[in-house]
Protein backbone atom coordinates (compact mmCIF):
# COMPACT_ATOMS: atom_id res chain seq x y z
CA UNK A 1 0.00 0.00 0.00
CA UNK A 2 1.63 3.33 -1.08
CA UNK A 3 2.36 5.70 1.80
CA UNK A 4 3.41 9.31 2.14
CA UNK A 5 5.67 10.54 4.94
CA UNK A 6 5.47 14.17 6.07
CA UNK A 7 7.60 15.89 8.71
CA UNK A 8 5.70 18.25 11.00
CA UNK A 9 6.45 20.89 13.62
CA UNK A 10 3.66 21.25 16.17
CA UNK A 11 3.36 24.17 18.56
CA UNK A 12 3.40 23.06 22.20
CA UNK A 13 3.31 25.84 24.77
CA UNK A 14 6.02 28.37 23.94
CA UNK A 15 7.96 25.90 21.79
CA UNK A 16 7.35 23.20 19.21
CA UNK A 17 7.91 19.47 18.84
CA UNK A 18 8.75 17.36 15.82
CA UNK A 19 6.33 14.81 14.41
CA UNK A 20 6.11 12.40 11.49
CA UNK A 21 2.84 11.74 9.65
CA UNK A 22 2.87 8.41 7.83
CA UNK A 23 -0.29 8.03 5.73
CA UNK A 24 -1.30 5.14 3.49
CA UNK A 25 -3.34 5.86 0.38
CA UNK A 26 -6.75 5.20 1.96
CA UNK A 27 -6.47 4.97 5.75
CA UNK A 28 -9.50 3.94 7.79
CA UNK A 29 -8.09 5.47 11.01
CA UNK A 30 -5.26 7.62 12.32
CA UNK A 31 -3.28 6.63 15.42
CA UNK A 32 -1.24 9.30 17.20
CA UNK A 33 1.76 7.72 18.91
CA UNK A 34 4.04 8.88 21.71
CA UNK A 35 7.39 7.29 22.54
CA UNK A 36 8.57 5.66 25.75
CA UNK A 37 10.59 7.44 28.42
CA UNK A 38 13.99 6.41 27.12
CA UNK A 39 13.64 6.86 23.36
CA UNK A 40 12.22 9.38 20.90
CA UNK A 41 9.84 9.11 17.99
CA UNK A 42 12.64 7.94 15.67
CA UNK A 43 13.29 4.75 17.62
CA UNK A 44 13.25 1.74 15.25
CA UNK A 45 10.51 0.09 17.32
CA UNK A 46 8.05 2.91 16.59
CA UNK A 47 9.24 3.29 13.01
CA UNK A 48 8.81 -0.42 12.33
CA UNK A 49 5.38 -0.42 13.93
CA UNK A 50 4.26 2.66 12.00
CA UNK A 51 5.45 1.29 8.66
CA UNK A 52 3.74 -2.05 9.26
CA UNK A 53 0.44 -0.65 10.47
CA UNK A 54 0.36 1.73 7.49
CA UNK A 55 0.39 -1.34 5.28
CA UNK A 56 -2.79 -2.42 7.06
CA UNK A 57 -4.62 0.85 6.47
CA UNK A 58 -3.78 2.85 9.59
CA UNK A 59 -2.12 6.27 9.35
CA UNK A 60 0.14 7.33 12.22
CA UNK A 61 1.48 10.56 13.63
CA UNK A 62 4.34 9.99 16.03
CA UNK A 63 5.84 12.87 17.96
CA UNK A 64 8.47 13.87 20.51
CA UNK A 65 7.65 15.08 23.98
CA UNK A 66 9.23 18.47 24.81
CA UNK A 67 12.02 16.96 26.92
CA UNK A 68 13.11 14.75 24.06
CA UNK A 69 12.88 17.59 21.57
CA UNK A 70 15.18 19.62 23.82
CA UNK A 71 17.70 16.78 24.13
CA UNK A 72 17.00 16.10 27.80
CA UNK A 73 16.96 12.58 29.20
CA UNK A 74 14.54 12.90 32.12
CA UNK A 75 10.87 12.67 31.04
CA UNK A 76 8.50 15.60 31.35
CA UNK A 77 6.25 15.76 34.38
CA UNK A 78 2.67 14.65 33.65
CA UNK A 79 1.20 18.18 33.32
CA UNK A 80 3.76 19.01 30.62
CA UNK A 81 3.33 15.68 28.84
CA UNK A 82 -0.48 15.94 28.96
CA UNK A 83 -0.32 19.48 27.56
CA UNK A 84 1.85 18.19 24.71
CA UNK A 85 -0.68 15.45 24.00
CA UNK A 86 -3.52 17.96 23.85
CA UNK A 87 -1.63 20.23 21.46
CA UNK A 88 -0.64 17.37 19.16
CA UNK A 89 -4.13 15.88 19.05
CA UNK A 90 -5.66 19.27 18.25
CA UNK A 91 -3.16 19.75 15.43
CA UNK A 92 -3.76 16.29 13.97
CA UNK A 93 -7.53 16.66 14.23
CA UNK A 94 -7.24 19.80 12.11
CA UNK A 95 -5.21 18.13 9.34
CA UNK A 96 -7.18 14.86 9.22
CA UNK A 97 -10.76 15.91 10.08
CA UNK A 98 -12.19 12.96 8.16
CA UNK A 99 -10.44 10.28 10.22
CA UNK A 100 -11.30 8.49 13.48
CA UNK A 101 -8.44 9.69 15.72
CA UNK A 102 -6.86 7.29 18.21
CA UNK A 103 -4.15 7.93 20.81
CA UNK A 104 -1.52 5.64 22.26
CA UNK A 105 2.11 4.82 22.52
CA UNK A 106 4.91 2.87 24.08
CA UNK A 107 4.97 2.67 27.87
CA UNK A 108 5.26 6.27 29.21
CA UNK A 109 3.76 7.64 25.98
CA UNK A 110 0.66 5.47 26.23
CA UNK A 111 0.22 6.20 29.92
CA UNK A 112 0.38 9.95 29.30
CA UNK A 113 -2.19 9.54 26.50
CA UNK A 114 -4.57 7.85 28.93
CA UNK A 115 -4.08 10.64 31.48
CA UNK A 116 -4.79 13.24 28.79
CA UNK A 117 -8.02 11.47 27.81
CA UNK A 118 -8.98 11.19 31.48
CA UNK A 119 -8.59 14.98 31.66
CA UNK A 120 -10.87 15.55 28.68
CA UNK A 121 -8.75 15.10 25.53
CA UNK A 122 -10.84 13.78 22.65
CA UNK A 123 -9.84 10.42 21.19
CA UNK A 124 -11.74 7.58 19.57
CA UNK A 125 -9.84 5.18 21.82
CA UNK A 126 -6.46 4.22 23.24
CA UNK A 127 -3.72 1.75 22.35
CA UNK A 128 -1.05 0.78 24.89
CA UNK A 129 2.12 -0.85 23.62
CA UNK A 130 3.24 -2.07 27.03
CA UNK A 131 1.36 -0.20 29.75
CA UNK A 132 3.61 0.67 32.74
CA UNK A 133 1.16 -0.34 35.46
CA UNK A 134 3.77 -0.07 38.23
CA UNK A 135 7.53 0.47 38.63
CA UNK A 136 9.57 -2.76 38.33
CA UNK A 137 9.52 -4.65 41.59
CA UNK A 138 6.95 -2.30 43.15
CA UNK A 139 3.50 -3.72 42.33
CA UNK A 140 2.01 -1.81 45.26
CA UNK A 141 2.56 1.48 43.41
CA UNK A 142 -0.17 1.12 40.82
CA UNK A 143 -0.78 3.72 38.10
CA UNK A 144 -4.38 2.79 37.49
CA UNK A 145 -6.77 5.20 39.21
CA UNK A 146 -7.52 7.32 36.15
CA UNK A 147 -8.17 4.29 33.93
CA UNK A 148 -11.49 3.36 35.55
CA UNK A 149 -13.24 6.51 34.42
CA UNK A 150 -12.39 5.99 30.74
CA UNK A 151 -15.21 4.81 28.50
CA UNK A 152 -13.42 4.75 25.13
CA UNK A 153 -12.22 1.45 23.64
CA UNK A 154 -8.78 0.46 24.91
CA UNK A 155 -6.29 -2.16 23.77
CA UNK A 156 -3.56 -3.31 26.15
CA UNK A 157 -0.80 -5.17 24.28
CA UNK A 158 1.53 -6.63 26.88
CA UNK A 159 4.33 -9.14 27.30
CA UNK A 160 3.91 -11.59 30.20
CA UNK A 161 7.56 -11.03 31.16
CA UNK A 162 7.04 -7.27 31.44
CA UNK A 163 8.43 -6.16 34.82
CA UNK A 164 6.30 -2.99 34.62
CA UNK A 165 3.03 -4.95 34.79
CA UNK A 166 2.56 -8.08 36.86
CA UNK A 167 0.26 -10.34 34.85
CA UNK A 168 -2.30 -10.96 37.61
CA UNK A 169 -2.51 -7.27 38.46
CA UNK A 170 -2.95 -6.16 34.86
CA UNK A 171 -5.64 -8.77 34.25
CA UNK A 172 -7.45 -7.53 37.35
CA UNK A 173 -7.21 -3.89 36.26
CA UNK A 174 -8.44 -4.58 32.73
CA UNK A 175 -11.35 -6.63 34.07
CA UNK A 176 -12.27 -3.81 36.44
CA UNK A 177 -12.28 -1.25 33.62
CA UNK A 178 -15.00 -3.27 31.92
CA UNK A 179 -15.93 -4.46 28.43
CA UNK A 180 -14.42 -1.46 26.63
CA UNK A 181 -10.91 -2.67 27.55
CA UNK A 182 -9.17 -5.57 25.83
CA UNK A 183 -5.95 -7.27 26.90
CA UNK A 184 -3.82 -9.24 24.45
CA UNK A 185 -0.70 -11.03 25.64
CA UNK A 186 2.31 -11.16 23.33
CA UNK A 187 3.64 -14.60 24.17
CA UNK A 188 7.11 -14.55 25.72
CA UNK A 189 7.47 -10.78 25.48
CA UNK A 190 9.12 -8.47 27.99
CA UNK A 191 8.61 -4.69 28.33
CA UNK A 192 10.25 -4.19 24.91
CA UNK A 193 8.35 -7.20 23.49
CA UNK A 194 11.64 -9.06 23.06
CA UNK A 195 11.30 -12.84 23.28
CA UNK A 196 14.02 -15.06 24.73
CA UNK A 197 15.83 -17.04 22.05
CA UNK A 198 14.28 -15.09 19.17
CA UNK A 199 16.61 -12.68 17.36
CA UNK A 200 14.73 -9.72 15.91
CA UNK A 201 15.56 -6.08 15.33
CA UNK A 202 13.59 -3.45 17.21
CA UNK A 203 11.88 -2.54 13.94
CA UNK A 204 10.81 -6.16 13.43
CA UNK A 205 9.50 -6.32 16.99
CA UNK A 206 7.45 -3.17 16.48
CA UNK A 207 6.12 -4.43 13.16
CA UNK A 208 4.99 -7.68 14.77
CA UNK A 209 2.44 -5.77 16.86
CA UNK A 210 0.78 -4.07 13.89
CA UNK A 211 -1.75 -6.80 12.96
CA UNK A 212 -3.29 -6.91 16.44
CA UNK A 213 -3.57 -3.13 16.61
CA UNK A 214 -5.01 -2.75 13.12
CA UNK A 215 -7.58 -5.49 13.78
CA UNK A 216 -8.67 -3.82 17.02
CA UNK A 217 -8.98 -0.40 15.43
CA UNK A 218 -10.95 -1.76 12.49
CA UNK A 219 -13.32 -3.64 14.80
CA UNK A 220 -13.85 -0.60 17.03
CA UNK A 221 -14.01 2.11 14.35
Amino acid sequence: MPTTETSLKIAVGEGAVSAIHLRPEQPFATLVLAHGAGAGMDHPFLDGFSQAVAGLGVATVRFNFPYREAGRRFPDRPPVAVAAWRAVMEHVAAIVPDQPLWAGGKSFGGRMASMAVAEGMNAKGLVYLGYPLHPPGKPEKLRDEHLYGLTAPMLFLQGPRDTFATTELLERVVAAIGPTAALQWVEGGDHSFAIKGVKRTAAEVGASLAPAVAAFLRQAT
